[in-house]
């Protein structure tokens, strides 16, 4: 099977992917691989003739590793979506397709016969290009993709017009990073019909909405960590078979995906409580990051937070937070003192404007922990 990289910078019109995609879905063509990064190499042979697709992963932690995609994933990934939203419809296109959210947009408008809309990618987001995209969709039944940092910016002070054409969408998937409750308050308030959605590239994107998993798709809690199977998953990382031995394994006559998600299923329902390597040890003392940001986010003038652990001589691990609002960082860390104890308090607070981002909108965790360590010194 063939590989066929195909550059998708930002100005690039993201509709030229969908003849080459249409073609490798049928099997009539070769598969994509869409990058942003001219100097992006795809080294490794494809592991069966079934892949699809080729896409990285956002690499927000770490080094972006290339995930094969199969027919059948992809398809059981659109038909579980459209099960769980119960319709098909015309979706606008907010995200680059070089990642996992905006290439599903393409993926699903291609099996459901509709042409997606997109924004103009090459621009930074904004509630007036996005309010002018989505009056541009056609079809009574509409979705769109969303990270909550987008999501943010739109309800920001909202224009009557956004607000209009948020609430025309049958369904906006949000996911990409956690969504605070002030966030989705705020949604709920307007009348917007809000899906939480969790997945990763390794299962071609979102598998669990609103805590439900996606048909077919089962979950596992071992030790905390969460664990899924089922058809969505990918074949395993490009040129990596070690690495897709040690995170795609078999038990029990199934293929299980190792993620690195701590979580808890009650029910069938997931509830996630942070990474696995969310917990900071601090002075000898576990500390949450996911629950420092959540307390910080629930203090008045703070928008958006992200905890980190920097390294420390004194205490080993330090905790540091970045703060989006206008807020005094003293009274913030007195409220997660207050809220979870004094270990808890970050010792770094630094106030932003808005959060470093990658292309695919989520928190560029690496420069903020730059950041973070800038400050330290």
């Amino acid at each position: 099977m063939e590989l066929l990289p195909i550059h998708t910078p930002p100005e690039a019109d993201p509709h030229a992917l969908l003849t080459p995609l249409a073609a490798a879905l049928a099997g009539e063509g070769p598969a994509v691989a869409p990058h942003a990064d001219p100097d992006q190499r795809f080294d490794g042979e494809l592991s069966n003739d079934e892949i699809a697709a080729v896409l990285s992963t956002s690499g927000s932690t770490g080094v972006p590793k290339q995930t094969m995609l199969s027919v059948d994933a992809l398809a059981a990934s659109a038909m579980g979506t459209a099960l769980a939203l119960k319709a098909e419809g015309q979706w606008l296109l907010t995200l680059p397709v070089h990642y996992v959210a905006g290439f599903q947009v393409l993926v699903r408008s291609l099996y459901a016969g509709t042409r997606p809309w997109a924004m103009d990618l090459s621009a930074p987001f904004s509630a007036e290009a996005f309010t002018a995209a989505a009056g541009e969709l056609t079809d009574k039944v509409r979705f769109t993709s969303l990270v909550p940092t987008q999501l943010h910016r739109l309800l920001q002070d909202p224009r009557p017009e956004t607000l209009q054409v948020l609430r025309r969408f049958n369904a906006i998937l949000l996911g990409g990073a956690p969504a605070s409750e002030t966030l989705r308050s705020e949604a709920r308030k307007h009348g917007l019909n809000l899906v939480l959605t969790y997945g990763m590239s390794e299962t071609c994107g979102g598998c669990v909405y609103d805590g439900v998993p996606l048909e077919g798709v089962d979950l596992l809690s071992e030790d905390g960590r969460l664990w899924i199977s089922g058809p969505v998953l990918a074949d395993g990382y490009l040129g990596q078979p070690e690495l897709s031995a040690d995170r795609f394994q078999f038990n029990s006559g199934r293929r299980w995906f190792r993620t690195d998600d701590a979580g808890a299923i009650t029910d069938g329902v997931l509830s996630l409580t942070g990474r696995v390597d969310d917990v900071l040890v601090t002075g000898g003392l576990k500390v949450s990051a996911g629950a420092v940001a959540s307390a910080i986010e629930g203090f008045p003038g703070v928008q958006e937070a992200l905890v980190l652990g920097i390294e420390s001589a004194e205490w080993g691990t330090e905790v540091a937070a970045v703060v989006v609002g206008h807020v005094n960082p003293d009274e913030v860390r007195q409220h997660a003192k207050t809220a979870l104890g004094p270990h808890a308090a970050p010792r770094i607070i630094l106030t932003l404007g808005s959060l470093p981002l990658l292309p695919n909108g989520k928190p560029d965790r690496l420069a903020v922990r730059a950041l973070l360590e800038r400050a330290s010194a």
